[in-house]
This record gives C-alpha cells, structure tokens and sequence, in this order.
C-alpha cells in the first residue's frame, strides 16, 4: 500500500461505487468525510459511555455513598443497555440506513448524558448510566456506513481503523474526565459534588455537534439517497456491460488495439477505468470467458446490496451456523474487554497500593488506548492475508481463530499469576490488548462478507454479542470476584476464549450457495 492512500482520492469500483482505499487524512472527499465522521462519532460515543469508571472508584463513589456492589450493577446496566440497542439497531440500519440511525442513538444517548449530574443515589446512576449506554450502540452503525462505503479488500482495514480509533474513546476517557474533574476543583474552585456532574457537560456538546455534522456534511452511500440503493447500482451495473459490449464489437485496425471510449469516471478520484478492444487475433472463447466474468460479478455485486429485511429472514440469520462463528468469538474479544475495562482501575488499586484514583485510571487507560493500534492491525493483517491467497476468504477465519487462542493465554497468566509487580503487570495487560483488540478488529473484516444482504443485521447480532458477553463477564466480576479476586474471573475468560476459538475452525466459512461477499 503506498503512504499517498491515506489522503489522495481512492480508485472507485465502477459497479458499487465503493472505495479500493482508505483517505483517512483526507475529510474533503465523500469517503474520508465518511470516514471521519464515523470514527470521531464512535469515538466520542465510547469516551461518554465509559466517562464514569475513571471516577467512580472515588469520587461519585465517596459522594454517593456507593458500594462496590452497586457500582457493579451500574457497569452490567450500562451493558445491557447497549446490548439491547444493538440488536435492535441492525436491523434499522438495513431499513432505514446506517446515517440517520447513527445519528439518532448519538443524539439519544446526549440527553441521558446530560442529566447525569442529577444523580443523587446508587438507583439513580443505574438508571442514568443505562440510558448512557445506548451510546454503545453506535459500533453498529458506524460498521454497516463503513462497509457500505469501501469495497472488499480493504473493508477490514476501514472497519478496524474506525473501531480501533473509535474504542479509544474508552482509553482516552481515562485520561479527559478525572483532567476535566481536577481542573474544575483546582481552577474553578468547584466543590467535587458540584464538580464531577459539570464534568458530563464536556461529552454531551461533543456527542451533540458531531451528531449535527453527519447529518449535513455526510451521505448515505456513495451512490446516493439509501433508498435509491438498489437502481443506482443496478444502473452502474448496465452502463458497465453496455461499455463492454460496445468494446467488443469495435473494429481495430490489423495487428493494433485501439481503446474503446470510458465506460465510467470519477471526478471525484481523478481515476478513468479504460478498456481496451479486441483485437483481431482474439478468440471467440477468450470473448466468452471475459462476458462470463463480468456477468458473475454483475451478479455478485446486485447480491450485495442490502435490502429491507423481514421477521423470518432475521430468525434464519439468527440460526446461521456462520452467524455463530462470528458472534461467539466476539463474546469474548468485545466482551472481554467491556468487562475488563470496568475493572481495570480499582484492580490496579487493589494490587498496587501506592496508585490513587488519577495514576491508576491513567495506567488502566492503556488497556484502551492500545486499540488505537492494535485493533486496525487485526483488520489490515487479514485484508492482506485475504489479497495475498488470491481472495480466499477462510484465511480470514483462521486469522480470528489465533488471535482468540492468544487472547485466552495472556488471560490466563495474568488470571494465574495476578501479578503485584506493576511492570509485569503492565506487561501482561499490553499483551492481551494486542490479541484482544486484534481479535475484534479481524472479526469485523470477515463480516461484510458474510450474508453481505443483511450486513446491518449481521453487524447488529454479532456487535450485541460482544455486549452479551460484556454482561456475562460483568456478572462473574460481581458475584464471582470477591473482595477483588479479579484475576479469577480473567482465567476463566481466557479458558472460554480458547475453547470457542478452536471451536470455530470447524465451522464453513461461507453459507453453501451464497452469492457474493466471496
């Protein structure tokens, strides 16, 4: 990949529009507006919904008179809230678009947002904090606009990027909010009641201004309204066989090749696709095999589009074995890291006396803050694996399946070891950020191509796995690790992702029969 990608005009398919780069620095072209958008909206999203772990171990604990068990509960209802959202919001996604839903859980989210500085009890941040987490269900969306807008082989590397870039949030939180809180005590001279609930006001103008900004800066797809989806590539699928069958009756002088006219640019890109003619030497077969080509990619493309899905074709998806090869090892790479993220501050309290609430928070940042990394490693890691075997999509399947071993084994030396060495601690927890985060990024590679139809759908149930799995874990932190024993809840994550990664191999990539998404 040449470093000019990341901010030039990408080459555009003629057929779907979509992208063959990421113009990641470059928010003047329709697909890096895309992508900027929906990277700082998840961003954003993710920093408001964990805004209170890095005070809660503290402040709004000592303020509110919380117990460890209620600040448990509070971390489940912000799961199951985001939980709900996304399964719900995949299906809208297909229905509606993935834009306007974006925008509407964005703007959903702002309000609670903005009233958690009415919290006077442990009921009322429950309450507040599970309407926050409808912000989580941003990931959904943000997914399904991103693959709707870069093609295959590098859909992986734009959905990681804006994953990875987006989770950050809940690193970056970390570091935002306890700042904000001590300079409202030491600068303003706020009271830290008064201080930590003005403190929420910061997210909720974020999350309000970007929510604006997709809605008059941004489209639906990049062949326009999301409504006229499906005729705008069906016509770019005629135009294209039209140009082919023109190319092919042209007479070239002997012994030359001429070129045909230019079925189709972009001004945008700066890119002709051109296509030259036939010459007089070239085989009727050879005539065939090109019309055969282009018919099963016609055919393949119109496959993809998404469409409105119904009751039963969402139960079927449901039902799909390959839906579970996907949502399961999600369960424990997004949910893992839903759960440890919660924990993560007060566990470095626990073994390491000499942190406070602020250098604790700051070391549990990283946890987060590596996604910006190693989560678009995971998706760029398997586009190259998919370009590199001729586009064998299985390659990506085993990409997640190790990804998911590893995972498991950094979890289980920290959970065995439960180190009270702060550098192999931090050691440890860097390691199982890079498998972990790794692991969620190449998920999400693999999943526009599977039921391509219903992406939204797909993206939806796999997206709440990963909050399933967020709750489940969450629980095991709240009944199982008594008096901090977090490390015992770590190992026994780490035996279950190992279990269900080596699971998964055996499972066909692919649905028997499926057109398009290979």
């Amino acid at each position: 990949m040449k470093l000019s990608t990341l901010w030039t005009a990408p080459r555009i398919n003629p057929l779907n529009r979509k992208a063959h780069s990421v113009p990641v620095f470059n928010p003047v072209n329709q697909y890096g507006r895309t992508f900027f958008f929906s990277t700082f909206g998840f961003m954003i999203a993710f920093m408001s919904w964990y805004a209170f772990p890095p005070l809660l171990s503290k402040t709004i604990k000592a303020d509110l008179h919380l117990t460890q068990a209620d600040i448990a509960n509070s971390n489940i209802a912000a799961l199951s809230a985001t939980l709900i959202v996304r399964f719900l919001i995949g299906p809208l996604c297909d229905r509606f678009g993935p834009r306007y839903c974006y925008i509407g859980v964005l703007l959903a989210g702002a309000i609670p947002t903005a009233l958690a500085g009415t919290i006077n009890s442990a009921a009322g941040l429950i309450a507040i904090r599970f309407f926050v987490g409808i912000l989580g269900g941003t990931f959904v969306p943000c997914q399904v606009w991103s693959t709707g807008f870069f093609d295959k082989d590098v859909v992986g590397t734009a959905n990681a990027l804006m994953a990875g870039l987006g989770n950050a949030g809940g690193g970056i939180t970390y570091f935002v909010m306890p700042a904000i809180f001590d300079s409202l005590v030491e600068k303003q001279g706020l009271t830290p009641h008064v201080a930590w609930r003005v403190a929420f006001v910061v997210p909720f103008i974020l999350i309000t201004a970007t929510a604006l900004g997709m809605l008059f800066l941004c489209e639906d797809t990049p062949t326009g309204s999301w409504s006229d989806r499906h005729n705008a590539v069906h016509n770019n699928v005629l135009q294209r066989e039209k140009s082919h069958q023109s190319a092919r009756i042209v007479d070239a002088p002997t012994g030359d090749l001429t070129t045909a006219p230019t079925p189709s640019s972009d001004s945008s890109s700066g890119i002709s696709q051109k296509k030259k003619a036939p010459g007089p030497n070239t085989s009727a077969a050879s005539l065939e095999s090109a019309s055969d080509n282009d018919a099963t990619l016609a055919l393949e493309t119109e496959a993809e589009v998404i469409v409105a899905p119904t009751t039963r074709e969402i139960l079927r998806l449901f039902a799909s074995p390959q839906t579970l090869m996907l949502a399961a090892p999600y369960v424990c790479s997004f949910g893992g890291e839903l759960a440890i993220n919660s924990i993560l501050g007060s566990y470095y309290m626990r073994n390491f006396k000499q942190l406070d609430q602020t250098s604790s928070g700051m070391w549990a940042s990283m946890f987060g803050l590596l996604n910006l990394f190693f989560r678009p490693l995971g998706g760029i890691v398997a586009d190259i694996l998919y370009k590199k075997t001729s586009h064998n999509v299985h390659v990506k399947k085993y990409w997640i399946s190790f990804l998911g071993v590893m995972m498991g084994g950094f979890c289980l030396l920290i959970g065995l070891l439960n180190p009270h060495d702060l550098p192999t601690m931090i050691g440890l927890v860097a390691g199982l950020a890079l498998f972990m985060d790794a692991s969620n990024g190449a998920n999400f590679a693999l999943v526009p191509h599977v039921h391509p139809f219903a992406n939204g759908v797909l993206s939806g149930i796999v997206g709440a796995s990963g909050n399933l799995g967020g709750v489940i874990f969450a629980l095991l932190f709240r009944f199982v690790a008594h008096e901090g024993q977090y490390h015992t809840v770590i190992w026994i994550i780490g035996v279950v992702s190992i279990a269900i990664n080596v699971g998964i191999t055996f499972i066909r990539t692919l649905p028997k029969g499926q057109i398009g998404g290979h």
